[in-house]
Parts: C-alpha cells; structure tokens; sequence
C-alpha cells in the first residue's frame, strides 16, 4: 500500500512544481498539500473503506481548486491550466468513480458527481455517468426527467432525450410526472424547429437537410404522447396539467382545443372539470373594439366575467351536487372576496355572492368542516348574530370537532353572551379530553377578564384534572403565568409547589420560576437550588450537550448562575454508578448526572466538583482525567480522589 501512495504522491509533483513556480502557492503550502494529500490517500487505500473519507478527499480537492481560481483571479494568471487544473479534476474523477463503484445505492453520491461534472466543465463524462446511475436507479423516475432535461437543455441534443423518456416509460409505463416531461419536451422541440425554420426564412437561405415536416411543427409528437398518456392514466386531475402545459405554447392553439374537448367529454363527473371550465371565464377578455380605460369601466367588465364564472359554476353544482363541488364553488369566492379593489360595488358583489353559496351549501347540508370555519370567520367581520347561528348549526352537525366548538365559543365571547360557562360545559361533554386543551385555555382566558381570581383558579384546576399526560404541559405553563400575573411571586410559588410532583413538565415551566424569583428583590439562592435540582431530575440527561471525556451533563444555566453569585450550586441527586464515556452516558441505576464543575476542565488539572447529599453511596468512574471530588457544606463529606482512565473512586459519605 505505501508503494501505491507514494506513486499517487510523485503523480502530483508536476503540478505542484507548476503551482510553486508561477507564484500560486508558497513552499510551505506545497509542504502542507503533499502532508494532507498523504493522509488522504491512505484513508481510501487502507482495507476497511469508508464513505466519508472519499467525501473527505473530493471536497478536499474541490476546495483547492476553489481556491486555485481565487489566487489565479487575484494575480490575472490563466496559463497552465492543463497542467494544474485538468489533473485535479481527473484525480477527483477517479475517486468519484470508485466511490459511485463500491457505494452503488447511495444517490445522493451520484447526484454529488453530476454537480461536480456539471459545475468543472467535464460534460463529456456526464453521459456515461447518467447511464451507469441509471442502470442501478432505474426505479426512480426524477433520475431519468434529470438526465432527459440535460440531453434537451445542455447538449441541445432532443433525440437522446427522447430515447431516454422512452426508456423510463418502459419502466414506469404509468407515471404522470414522465408523461408530463415528456409532452413538454416535444413542445419545447416544435417550437425550437418552428424559430429555426423562421431564422432561415429571414436569411433568405436554403433549409436542406434541416426542413421538417409541417405535422412536426405543430406538435403532433406532442399530440402522440397526449393521446398514449390519457389511455393509460385516467383522472381529470392529469388531463388539467397536460393542458396547463400546451397553453405556455401559442403555437398548439388547436392542441390546446383538443385537450380540453376531450377534458369535458371524459370527465364531466368530476369536479376538477366543472372547476377548471370555470375559472377559464376569467380569462375571456371581451371582444369589443373598445378595452375599458376607466377605473370603473374596468371594474364592471371583471365583474361581467365574475358573473360568467359563476354561472358555470351554479351549473356545475345542478349536475355535480356534491360536497366536492361546493367546495370548489365556495373556494372560488373566497378567492374573489381576498382580492383588493377599489370598487365598493365589486367588493360587496362578491360578498353577497360568496353568503349565497354557503347558505345554499349549508341547506343542502354540502358544506365540510372547513368551509363551516371559514363561513363564520367571514361572518365574525359582519355580524355576530349570524355568525353564531352559523357556529351553533356547525356545531350540530360536527359536535366532535374542537375547531367548530372553538368558534362558536369566540364568537360568545366577542357578543358578551351571559350563557359562556354552559356552552363550554356543553363542549367538554361532546369532546374527548384529549383535544379539549384550546377549549380549557380559551375559558381560562375570558375568566381571567371577566370573572374572579377564585373562578378563575377553579377553572384551572378542572383544566388539570380534565386534561392528563403530554397536553397538560402547556396548561401548566399558563396556570404558572396567571399565578404571577394575579398573585405575585408568592401566588406563583404556591402554585408551583402544588404542580412540582404533577408530571410531566415543560424545561420552560422550570425556567419561569428561576425568572420569577431572581426578579424579586431578595433573590434566595436556597429557592433557585431547589428550581434548578428539580429541573434536572427531570431533565438532567436529555437537556444537555454532549458529554466529553470527564466532564459533566449540566445546563449552563446552573454553572453561570454559580459563577455569577459565587457560591457553589447544588444542581441535582447524583443516584447509582454513572459512567461518563466519550460519546455517551451510561447510567446503570437510572438516575441523573447532577455534578456542576467549579471551572473549565482540563486534563491533568484538579477540578472540583459539587453536588447535593444522597443516602446512596456514589461510585463514579471519569474516563482520562484526575478530578478531586467534594461536598461542600457537608462536615462528614470524605473527599477522594478518581485514577485515570478505567478505574473506579467510591465516595461514602456517612453523613449522607
């Protein structure tokens, strides 16, 4: 193997003595590239490989070429580039190779090749590289719309990309995003032979070999495809895009004419149908010779296509009475009301418009949960009588959906109902209590403005008892911060001490009491201890960064609150054996590191360690590192000592 390195190595010497000689690099840099290239190689010759040392050596390479260029911008020096520059990059072409070779699975290695062939200029290698990725790949159809749109858009070569399309086909016979590419690709090359024919008509010049049928003009290969994609893949859904594509092309006028016959014929069941056939009103600009020029002019003629947009639709929802359909009809308006203008007589058209459609859906009993929601947002703007009329018939209809009960909640609240409490009892009955969390926050809300504290308090704690496990948390976060509001720093802690053993916890509900007591004017350090052992009991070994070799799991909360008032911070129980290891905590007992450093560590310095009393006996294990440990505070605390790596101290305290 060194021989095969040591080859690799006097294989660059050309040009180095090349980038040294024309001023690029110094001496020394050549020292350190030669030092750094010799790792590299033996990284990706030794018999275990590993992919992330062949990332290594590429990015390595890219990097030095980066910055060749920068060093040959600053000093305006473009020679020698076949000597330098070619040489990297087949360097880094061979290890992309037998990378992609030994990884064949891994396509984000390959796709990191096509970019570095892409972005180096090495074009003739990107054709046997999309072929050996795809002969492994070949079930994903994004490689072979990659490698297609290269051959049409950089080697300007349509007839590759068509052999290419037809291969994927063959593989995915039933795949709309291919049959999409593909019918584009045929338009983009009609329409590239219609501009080349044109060119040749103004020059007056004689088109031979490159004439082409007037069948090839118009697109019918495009045509061909549409009509092989439709019997294979029904859906009104695909039929749309494939008319959205031929209308970016003004030439396919008759194509377009075609696909959307046949998009009425096919699907006329199908809401997307009536949806699309709709929203082509808008397009329809009017025929008079005249355009509007005025402002109200202008607005009258977008309401005349409104009302032809419209009309289809109140057909569509005669033929197609579903809930679909209405969904399509309400959409729309809700679109129009969105758009801004000017006109108070449009602006109040569309409104009176969009109510008539959800009062039509909602007698039909048509109209979804969604579009119940956005019925009573819109009314909540307009009137709140109806939009509560609204919010009680949603209601009746969807009684377990917590989004309507919500609204027609708000909506009490906004009209100062006198009956809220019963509505919210009303809800919590109909509901599961596990999504009943914005309902409890909502009332406490309204309660904290309009009721007392006790109601408000009583409130609360049937939100505690009602709602259990992961939802709580943010209950109590909120019950912490009324507490606070309300009562001050001795309500809080009050409601603190009753929640404490109540899990599971927030580290946030933990955090807010830190802040609420170091905002009092006698902060008590006997207060934050105790907040910040109780926060890492609970936290401790998932709130933390990785550990190092000898240091501690600990929020740096802890340890710049220790340095910040000095006075050494109790900052947990420290339970059964505990292994500190290099990536990793090992903690045989189940309980949490709660040792607090009085300083950095370092290796071959004493450090002292501090931590709270335990009726456990402590045996502690710290890998590659001699630490004093003590307990201050504690006349019977013993103090030993650890040994170095893989050795064991036990600390028996009999004051423990």
């Amino acid at each position: 193997m060194a021989e095969i390195i040591q080859e690799r190595i006097e294989d660059r010497i050309p040009e180095l003595e090349q980038l040294e000689r024309i001023g690029l690099f110094s001496a020394k840099e050549i020292k350190a590239i030669i030092k750094k290239a010799s790792d590299l190689e033996y990284k990706i010759q030794r018999r275990a490989l590993f992919k992330e040392d062949f990332i290594n050596y590429v990015q390595y390479e890219i990097n030095l070429l980066e910055l060749i260029q920068r060093r040959r911008a600053r000093i305006r020096y473009s020679f020698k580039k076949d000597e330098i520059e070619h040489s990297i990059v087949q360097r880094i072409h061979g290890v992309f190779g037998r990378a992609s070779a030994k990884w064949k699975d891994d396509v984000q290695l390959w796709l990191s090749y096509v970019v570095f062939c892409k972005k180096w200029g090495t074009k003739a290698q990107l054709s046997k590289i999309f072929s050996a990725m795809l002969a492994i790949h070949s079930n994903k159809p994004a490689l072979w719309i990659m490698a297609a749109k290269w051959e049409m858009e950089d080697r300007l070569s349509s007839e590759s990309a068509r052999q290419l399309f037809l291969r994927a086909l063959r593989f995915h016979p039933e795949c709309q995003k291919l049959y999409q590419e593909y019918f584009r690709m045929e338009l983009m090359h009609a329409e590239k032979l219609r501009k080349e024919k044109q060119e040749f008509e103004k020059a007056a010049m004689d088109m031979g070999d490159f004439d082409q049928p007037e069948e090839i003009l118009r697109g019918e290969l495009a045509r061909i495809i549409y009509k092989t994609s439709v019997s294979k893949i029904k859906g009104a859904e695909f039929h749309v895009s494939l008319l959205s594509i031929a209308k970016l092309f003004d030439f396919a006028k008759d194509l377009q004419k075609e696909i959307y016959d046949d998009l009425q014929a096919l699907h006329t069941d199908d809401p997307l149908t009536w949806d699309y056939v709709a929203r082509q009103e808008l397009e329809i600009i009017s025929n008079a010779e005249e355009q509007p020029t005025t402002k109200q002019a202008r607005a009258v003629e977008l309401g005349q296509r409104e009302e032809r947009c419209c009309a289809v639709y109140e057909e569509a929802v005669k033929s197609l009475p579903t809930e679909a359909m209405w969904k399509c009809y309400i959409t729309f308006c809700l679109e129009r009301v969105s758009k801004r203008t000017s006109s108070s007589f449009l602006r109040g058209k569309r409104l009176e418009r969009t109510m008539i459609a959800f009062k039509k859906a909602h007698e039909l009993k048509l109209l979804a949960e969604l579009q119940y929601k956005q019925w009573i947002e819109l009314l909540l703007h307009q009137d709140c009588r109806q939009a509560l009329e609204v919010a009680e018939a949603g209601t009746e209809l969807f009684k377990d959906s917590v989004t309507i009960w919500q609204l027609r909640l708000q909506v009490l609240i906004d009209s100062k109902s006198p009956n809220i409490a019963v509505a919210f009892e009303e809800a919590f009955v109909h509901l599961k209590p596990q999504v009943c969390l914005p309902l409890w926050i909502l009332w406490a809300e309204w309660s904290e403005g309009s009721k007392s504290e006790e109601d408000t308090e009583a409130i609360f704690k049937k939100a505690l008892v009602a709602v259990t496990g992961a939802s709580s948390v943010t209950l109590k976060d909120k019950y912490l911060d009324w507490a606070y509001r309300s009562g001050g720093y001795k309500k809080a802690r009050a409601v603190f001490k009753s929640l404490q053993e109540s899990r599971p916890f927030s580290v946030d509900f933990f955090r807010k009491m830190m802040q609420f007591e170091k905002e009092q004017e006698s902060c008590k350090m006997v207060n934050l201890r105790d907040y910040y052992e109780r926060a890492l009991r609970e936290f401790g070994s998932t709130d933390s960064a990785k550990v190092e070799p000898g240091r501690c799991l600990l929020p740096t909360e802890a340890r710049a609150l220790e340095l910040e008032n000095a006075v050494p911070v109790a900052t947990g129980t420290l339970l059964g054996k505990v292994r500190l290891r290099e990536e990793e905590q090992n903690d045989q007992a189940g309980g949490k590191i709660a040792l607090a450093p009085s300083g950095p560590t370092e290796s071959g310095k004493t450090t002292n360690f501090y931590m709270t009393t335990t009726k456990t006996p402590i045996q502690l294990t710290l890998r590659g590192q001699v630490t004093s440990l003590h307990v201050p505070k504690v006349p019977t605390a013993k103090r030993a000592k650890t040994t170095q790596s893989g050795k064991s101290a036990n600390i028996r305290n009999p004051g423990f």
